[in-house]
């Protein structure tokens, strides 16, 4: 039976329309960089985002891939923006919450799964720094819980759907493809877990496949059917709940 279990964060603990979201996002980030080119930022900032999914290398983190990348588009003043990013993040970000949907079911559901010994991991696509995570986590009252891990771009040297994401997350827990299930409502980002011989779990409240791929998933259902699926699950063997 599963040890550790793998969540996704936007669009599968976290319900919202991607590209709202997306649009919102950009809208803030070009109203903080007001004295930029919105334009050319919002270009600038997808292109260090796709240089850090096309990434394979294992001595950069993403965060360091994205800043090489932006500090060649933007020039020297790069080294005075990432500050401003912080900041955008500490205070500007939160707003982006009328952006996403509620989710009450998520906490009790979290809460039984760490009682019952479950190692648990926030595998969101790690394109964004911890403090944009955590605050995701925030609205929807789950970033206090004891995860055993939360991929960020701070830590983490891959992205979705890089199978070397799922390599390092399985290292990371220290525990073997056969033992966790990836839970996310991507088809070609969070299936690729499978791949490894992960086994997968399809969210489709919010079901993401913009290149219409085969859904070769083990398990689909709604967020509820997850939640059912989840709470008959037995306690992992080798660990004792509190």
């Amino acid at each position: 039976m599963y040890k550790a279990l793998l969540f996704d964060l936007d669009g599968t603990l976290l319900p919202m329309d991607i590209d709202a979201f997306t649009k919102a996002y950009f809208h803030g980030v070009t109203r903080k960089f007001a004295h930029l080119r919105p334009d050319k930022l919002i270009g600038d900032i997808l292109h260090g985002t796709a240089s850090m999914v096309k990434s394979c290398d294992r001595n950069s983190t993403n965060r360091e891939v994205f800043w090489a990348d932006f500090a060649a588009r933007v020039g020297s003043s790069a080294g005075a923006l990432e500050p401003m990013f912080d900041e955008f993040y500490d205070r500007e970000f939160a707003s982006l919450k009328q952006a996403t949907g509620a989710n009450p079911p998520v906490r009790p559901l979290m809460e039984n799964l760490f009682r019952k010994g479950f190692r648990v991991a926030i595998a969101t696509n790690p394109i964004f720094p911890e403090r944009a995570i955590r605050e995701r986590l925030r609205w929807l009252e789950i970033d206090d819980l004891p995860y055993d891990l939360v991929t960020t771009y701070e830590t983490m040297h891959f992205c979705k759907p890089n199978p070397d994401y799922y390599t390092e997350v399985l290292e990371l827990l220290e525990v073997a493809p056969g033992e966790c299930l990836m839970i996310g409502n991507d088809v070609e980002e969070d299936l690729s877990a499978g791949n490894l011989g992960i086994r997968t779990f399809l969210v489709d409240d919010c079901l993401l496949n913009p290149k219409n791929l085969p859904i070769q998933a083990d398990y689909r259902g709604s967020f509820a059917d997850l939640a059912a699926y989840l709470g008959d699950l037995c306690v992992p063997a080798n660990s004792v709940p509190d």
